[in-house]
């Protein structure tokens, strides 16, 4: 596979839950994570001390993050209601020659930045509320 280019990564919304999904405007970077949380098992059985998983079971997460430059646009509006309003609406992400992921996520944080002699810039990161759609492109 070539290398890709890092704007192919798009975080999406779901502007009025109709599955609208729209690129969250002014991104610069963005990141997905995923995380699965393990359940050990090890005991003085386990072979040569050796630590032990259990397959199949424990929480699995992902997180988004994302800066860039504040545009003001309808996205930025949306952003800003389902903070204040802490709605859990559905996004996607785009992986470029790999799939999206869909589902819902809770906006965690909106930090709004700015020096006097640049742009104005903000940063949001958000956590997954529930079961997550993986469909490879």
């Amino acid at each position: 596979m070539a290398a890709q280019k890092g704007k192919d990564l798009l975080i999406k919304l779901d502007l009025d839950g109709t599955g609208a999904f729209q690129t969250i405007a002014g991104l610069r970077a963005s990141r997905i994570t995923f995380n699965a949380e393990t359940v050990d098992v090890t005991s003085l059985e386990s072979t040569g001390g050796w630590r032990e998983l259990l397959g199949g079971v424990g929480v699995r997460s992902a997180s988004i993050s994302g800066s860039g430059v504040f545009r003001d646009a309808d996205t930025d509006e949306r952003a800003r209601a389902i903070f204040f309003d802490g709605e859990v609406p559905d996004f996607q992400v785009i992986i470029p020659d790999f799939g999206i992921v869909q589902g819902p996520f809770q906006l965690t944080s909106i930090e709004y930045a700015g020096s006097h002699d640049g742009e104005a810039s903000y940063e949001l990161s958000m956590a997954s509320a529930g079961a997550l759609i993986f469909t490879a492109i």
